[in-house]
This record gives C-alpha cells, sequence and structure tokens, in this order.
C-alpha cells in the first residue's frame, strides 16, 4: 500500500490541509511532528537539493520575524540549527510521496504526486 509522508506540525493549518487532502484520496499517511521529532539531516538534505536552503523557509511566518531572520545574515549551518529548535520558520507543510516532493500548501504538488 503505498503511503504519504507529512512533515508538518499539528496545529498547522496548511500540515491539516495536506492531511485532509491524502485522507480523502484514502492514501495512508505517516506523519511527523517537527515539534516532537526534527527532520533526519537526509531527509532534509532532500528538500534542500530540490528547492534550497531559502526558498524552506516561511519568510511571511511570525516565527520568521521573531527569530530575527529578516535582518540577521546565517551560515546555512546556523539556519539548520534554528530550523531544528523552530520548524515554524519553515513552509511547511513537507511532503514525500514516493519519489516526488513538495513543501508549503500546494495542492496542484499533490495531485501531480497520485498521478
Amino acid at each position: 500500500m503505498r503511503s504519504v509522508q507529512i512533515f508538518g506540525v499539528k496545529n498547522s493549518q496548511p500540515t491539516r490541509a495536506a492531511e485532509r487532502f491524502f485522507k480523502e484520496r484514502s492514501i495512508a499517511i505517516h506523519f511527523v511532528d517537527l515539534k516532537l521529532k526534527p527532520m533526519a539531516p537526509g531527509e532534509i538534505k532532500r528538500f534542500i537539493d530540490r528547492f534550497t536552503l531559502p526558498n524552506l523557509l516561511d519568510r511571511e511566518g511570525k516565527a520568521f520575524e521573531k527569530a530575527g531572520l529578516k535582518y540577521l545574515k546565517q551560515s546555512d549551518a546556523e539556519l539548520l540549527l534554528k530550523i531544528e529548535r523552530e520548524p515554524l520558520l519553515l513552509r511547511l507543510p513537507f511532503v514525500r510521496f514516493d519519489k516526488k516532493i513538495s513543501i508549503g500548501p500546494d495542492e496542484a504538488a499533490w495531485k501531480s504526486m497520485l498521478d
């Protein structure tokens, strides 16, 4: 049985939207709550390789501004540490289905994953 892996946080509206999208299509979901367990280095690397680290960040979010990232220059290593401690810095959810991945609330990408 095929399943989708969703990385997000429980109280995130976009994360809940992704869960709902796949549940409505009877796709098994493996949910990883980033507040409880950070992404494995290899897993985050897969998303960075595809989208680049700056594109993974939610630049419009409150967490981004609160962390001072609008004004601070950070190395990739420093950013990764911040992301690990505060997953709301990311454009959640991160979705992986087979070899296809997406970030953020992207229903068009989710539909294409199922084709």
